[in-house]
């Protein structure tokens, strides 16, 4: 995950604002300090949600480290721990992926497949996906074969 200029934690609840889409949109600042509110039932402003996510402050309490976390749904280590990180990420990339109705459905069949089958639809898949890096990008037409290097 690239740094932004407000370090690891900025980079962090930013990539969680990204994510974490229950509703197919970012939670607003607005929505977030409310949650976290709700969850220490102590003050946590929209402007102190902004400050932590763009790096403007960059040492919150363990409170609010604990209900950013407990509100996006992750352990607190996430904030702390690359190994956490990354698995963490993963997750939030599966359940993102599995939002889409069409991977869905492909994930639905492939559970009533036996083994073999399986593994034949990933290699497939996987054969798909490398073919499609390699071609150029027909929207971008500095990926053709008359582009300029």
């Amino acid at each position: 995950m690239a740094e932004p200029k407000g370090g690891p934690l900025a980079s962090r609840i930013d990539h969680l604002f990204k994510a974490v889409r229950p509703k197919g949109r970012e939670y607003s600042y607005d929505e977030v300090a409310r949650g976290c509110e709700a969850l220490t039932s102590g003050t946590f402003s929209k402007t102190y949600v902004w400050q932590l996510r763009t790096g403007q402050r960059d040492n919150p309490t363990k409170r609010h480290l604990e209900a950013l976390a407990a509100f996006f749904g992750v352990p607190v280590a996430y904030f702390f721990d690359d190994q956490v990180v990354d698995d963490v990420n993963s997750q939030l990339a599966l359940a993102a992926a599995l939002r889409d109705s069409d991977v869905r459905d492909i994930a639905l069949r492939a559970l009533h497949m036996d083994t073999a089958t399986r593994q034949s639809l990933a290699r497939i898949v996987h054969e798909i996906s490398r073919m499609q890096q390699s071609r150029p990008d027909p929207a971008d037409p500095d990926s053709g074969p008359d582009a300029q290097t």
